[in-house]
């Protein structure tokens, strides 16, 4: 039987405060909250710029009780997006809140207890024979 370097047979579990923890960054999270809004919305009109997402994490241990949230903690995400018009503005959002959450619980194993979806501007598509897509 060989023995590990604090002394203990080999098929002994580690302790838990002996084996390290993983920590997901926040910049991490804010990029997979940020291509889920892609998806969402895919395709992009010409013109419309790339969602953009910021991520608060909490992992546990942090004021969060063992059995709160996935087993990374959780994410409280904000996303900032353009948006086509006209379109239906309240079920695009619906549309990427639900993405972002489904997304980052199964890529980052996190909970998404809150998605905030902050529309920054509206483009107005030209439709067919509109000169340069302007409204009047």
């Amino acid at each position: 039987m060989s023995a590990t370097a604090a002394g203990r047979p080999a098929t002994e579990p580690t302790p838990a405060g002996e084996r390290g923890a993983t920590r997901i960054a926040d910049k991490a999270v804010a990029k997979i909250a940020a291509q889920a809004a892609r998806e969402a919305l895919a395709p992009l009109p010409p013109g419309v710029g790339k969602p953009h997402a910021t991520v608060a994490v909490r992992p546990h241990g942090s004021g969060t009780h063992r059995g709160e949230g996935g087993p990374f903690g959780t994410a409280r995400v904000r996303v900032s997006l353009e948006l086509a018009y006209p379109a239906d503005i309240g079920a695009r959002c619906a549309a990427v809140r639900s993405r972002v959450t489904e997304r980052v619980s199964a890529l980052a194993n996190m909970t998404v207890p809150e998605v905030v979806v902050q529309v920054e501007r509206l483009h107005p598509v030209a439709a067919p024979g509109d000169a340069h897509g302007r409204t009047s």
